[in-house]
């Protein structure tokens, strides 16, 4: 077992248990406070990207992403913590089981890579499976509440991380950026900062724990004003 890897389950089992008690009290505005605290720093460290590119095209895509986080932040302060739950099985649950999967089967059946100019690192085995568990345990909960009829968007929660985390993969590309923190995490306050993520040897910053439930939040909340 690599170092990154042991920093991704420390970090992650951590940051989980910190988020399921903030979820459980006061109504959940601990988490909502925590949440927006991890957007803002992640919008922080998206703006860095800047100071190392920042032609009109190179503005654009900081201020798309601007939106999907902003927006995905409104979603997920006006749904209580059942829905919320969605989002965790759909969205952390494909990014969990896609890298697990990866990691124990990437490239035995398929050689090729779904999306090599974007996200190298991606498997076919890794994406399948991690979508098909990801909607599959979203299903079971909206079978379990007995919500199917209400909450069937919620199963797009898989498929929209995957395309959240394609979006801000293509995003650090068009800056030249390997991980969010990378600028940032130069500066003495924002180094010890990132150590809540892992620092230099976890997930690559703040950005990278929220791009894609802030893409997905934003869809779906697009998707709930038709439904």
């Amino acid at each position: 077992m690599d170092k990154n890897f042991k920093v991704r389950v420390i970090v992650g089992l951590s940051l989980f248990i910190v988020a399921l008690i903030a979820l459980y009290t006061f109504d959940g505005v601990p988490f909502k406070i925590l949440y927006g605290l991890f957007s803002l720093v992640a919008a922080v460290e998206l703006l860095s990207f800047l100071k190392r590119r920042h032609s009109f095209d190179h503005v654009i895509l900081i201020i798309a992403e601007l939106g999907f986080m902003f927006y995905g932040f409104l979603f997920i302060n006006q749904i209580d913590v059942a829905h919320f739950w969605y989002i965790i099985l759909g969205v952390p649950g494909y990014d969990i089981f896609a890298y697990l999967c990866g990691k124990a089967i990437g490239g035995r059946f398929f050689k090729s890579r779904p999306f090599p100019k974007i996200s190298k690192n991606k498997t076919w085995e890794g994406t399948i499976l991690g979508l098909t568990i990801a909607i599959a345990l979203v299903a079971i909960l909206m079978v379990a509440r007995n919500a199917f009829s209400t909450d069937w968007f919620y199963l797009f929660c898989g498929p929209l991380a995957l395309m959240g985390d394609l979006f801000e993969s293509f995003l650090k590309r068009q800056f030249a950026v390997k991980d969010s923190n990378e600028i940032l995490i130069k500066n003495k306050f924002f180094a010890k900062l990132e150590l809540l993520v892992g620092g230099s040897e976890g997930h690559g910053g703040f950005l990278d724990r929220v791009d894609s439930t802030a893409f997905a939040a934003a869809i779906l909340l697009v998707i709930s004003c038709f439904v």
